[in-house]
């Protein structure tokens, strides 16, 4: 405030002064609004409180010291108001009463709310908690004393409303945001899948150099030389992936570069869901072989923040200042769709506005690429004749493990419309179930499949009718192909839907599957066309799906539902419906 001392005589209308040294010390400030001689030796000063109040008159001597603030205020912007008398006042649980020390310029407004009987603080903060709340006498005494005390009590009664069925907020995709196999960036994704190229390889690393199977699904480019090394060092491959995937999305949804603060929004109102189901496996491994090579010193402090596979949730939300929430959904193959599916959720019912969500994932390593051929789950083959990963294919034999990750931003739509964000498409609904059948092997009744499927379409507010187009798990397996497959027609029934099956040019992105999926799902809905299936030379006789292969097609003109499916290890089921945008 920069006070200094000054006389009655020199106060001018728009000063702020103190009357005395005390108020100084208590931040007691009063905005003069006019002044007017009240004899040769004394002048009447009208005050108010800076933020707002009842005036009051002071007589002061012309030669009386008073403290004048580093600053001016224009009078007519300073509202004159009254707090209201609660004597006779009903209250009622719901009723809310904010206080505002309007005689102090930086004084924050306190709400409080009654819940059973006792007022409280409503907000999060250690005092709100504190104490056991405040009674009605205490509040009516408040307001009583407001004026006085130059404070200001606003009372905000509990709004009587006609009963009505409780209401969601609509959910829409904005941005979309992937680091795949083929190449960084959603427009490589997409155009690599309508030309039906893959991203799958050989691993040349000397350390896959005795695995029985050596082909991947891997990012072409290092993503790490696409970060400052200084943040690039402190997050594991997976988080590197995330974070390019979300900056890529942020700047598809029409947001500023940089993150929150810098797109006007409040952090807090923005979240972060991933799914992952390992993030990098890599950092433990080689923690674990520099503890054994060269002793505990060696070790890196950097292993265990980089091994949790919650790296990628927290370092996006650092990466761009989100602190409504960073959540990291883990279950098996599933867990990019539930990810998405468990923020659509926040949005609709208003615990975040915006949200980053999909799936992130760095698992090509030795380790995991010698258990998942020891289960016999891997394709085998030369991709330079053509993907290993043949979804649906008569002769397919097994997956192939990828890399990558996929962000969509999802917002409320009056959140998108009111900024005139480009809608892609509405994130309509999603469904979850479990098997419960099998460590690892799908329920080949498909029931669980099926569940998951009717619960999205019906979250969706859609019929099945409704469907348009499927983007199936299919990770090329022959048992989990013929579960999804007989799930499809059990739900769909006779309706020749059409259906895609993506891994044939990714390889199987486990955690990252349903994100990069996700938004392939959301490109078909936006372009209205359906990328083939790589991979599919000769359909499977008992798949008994209308695949798409060999060429895209054009989305068909009636229904507006896709559906994006993900499958996981111990029964993990999740679908994502998406609808057209309107």
């Amino acid at each position: 405030m920069n006070p200094h001392s000054v006389t009655a005589a020199e106060v001018v209308p728009g000063d702020l002064v103190a009357l005395s040294g005390d108020d100084v010390a208590a931040d007691r400030w009063y905005v003069v609004t006019h002044t007017l001689p009240e004899d040769p030796e004394v002048i009447r000063v009208t005050l108010r409180p800076p933020l707002g109040g009842r005036d009051r008159e002071e007589l002061l001597r012309r030669e009386q010291r008073v403290s004048v603030a580093g600053r001016r205020v224009d009078p007519s912007a300073v509202p004159e108001v009254t707090s209201p008398a609660l004597d006779d006042v009903e209250f009622r649980d719901g009723d809310r009463v904010s206080s505002l020390r309007a005689v102090d310029p930086s004084a924050q407004e306190v709400t409080y709310v009654r819940r059973w009987g006792t007022w409280r603080r409503d907000d999060e903060s250690a005092s709100a908690g504190a104490t056991g709340g405040v009674s009605d006498t205490e509040v009516r005494r408040w307001a009583a004393e407001a004026d006085e005390a130059g404070h200001v009590v606003r009372h905000e009664p509990r709004p009587v409303s006609e009963a009505r069925a409780a209401g969601a907020r609509r959910v829409v995709v904005t941005g979309l945001g992937a680091m795949t196999p083929l190449g960084a960036g959603t427009s490589e994704l997409w155009q690599g899948l309508l030309e039906g190229r893959h991203g799958i390889r050989e691993l040349e690393d000397e350390e896959f150099g005795e695995l029985p199977v050596r082909v991947a699904g891997t990012v072409p480019v290092d993503p790490a030389r696409l970060l400052p090394r200084a943040v690039a060092r402190r997050m594991n491959r997976a988080a590197q992936f995330a974070v390019l995937a979300a900056r890529e999305a942020w700047a598809d949804a029409g947001f500023a570069e940089g993150g929150t603060r810098e797109s006007g929004l409040d952090p807090e109102r923005v979240g972060v869901s991933l799914g992952a189901i390992l993030g990098d496996a890599s950092v433990l491994v080689g923690g674990d072989r520099k503890l054994r090579d060269k002793g505990p010193r060696s070790v890196s402090p950097l292993t265990t923040p980089m091994t949790v596979p919650s790296q990628a949730a927290s370092q996006v939300s650092l990466d761009l200042h989100i602190t409504g929430e960073a959540r990291t959904v883990t279950s098996a193959c599933a867990s990019g769709t539930e990810a998405i599916g468990q923020a659509v959720d926040r949005i609709r019912f208003g615990r975040v506005d915006v949200a980053l969500a999909g799936g992130a994932e760095a698992v090509v390593t030795p380790a995991i690429m010698a258990s998942f051929a020891a289960m016999r789950a891997l394709a085998e083959g030369d991709p330079a004749e053509g993907s290993p990963s043949r979804p649906f294919d008569r002769d397919r034999n097994g997956f192939v493990n990828g890399e990558g990750a996929g962000v969509l931003v999802l917002e409320s739509e009056e959140h998108a419309r009111a900024r005139g964000a480009r809608i892609y498409c509405e994130a309509a609904g999603w469904g979850l179930s479990a098997d419960a059948h099998h460590v690892a092997a799908p329920d080949p009744s498909g029931e669980g499949i099926a569940l998951a499927l009717r619960r999205a379409v019906r979250d969706a507010g859609g019929h099945l009718a409704d469907v348009v187009h499927v983007n199936a798990h299919a990770t090329a397996t022959v048992d989990g192909d013929l579960a999804e497959a007989r799930a499809l027609r059990n739900v769909l029934g006779a309706r020749n839907v059409p259906v895609s099956a993506l891994k044939g040019h990714l390889g199987h992105l486990q955690g990252a599957a349903g994100g990069v999926e996700a938004v392939a799902a959301v490109l078909t809905l936006h372009h209205g066309v359906m990328p083939p299936t790589v991979g599919c030379a000769e359909l499977d006789e008992a798949i008994e799906l209308d695949v798409v292969r060999e060429a895209p097609r054009v989305l068909p003109a009636e229904g507006d539902l896709v559906l994006s499916n993900s499958f996981g290890f111990g029964g993990h089921n999740a679908v994502l419906a998406l609808r057209r945008a309107a």
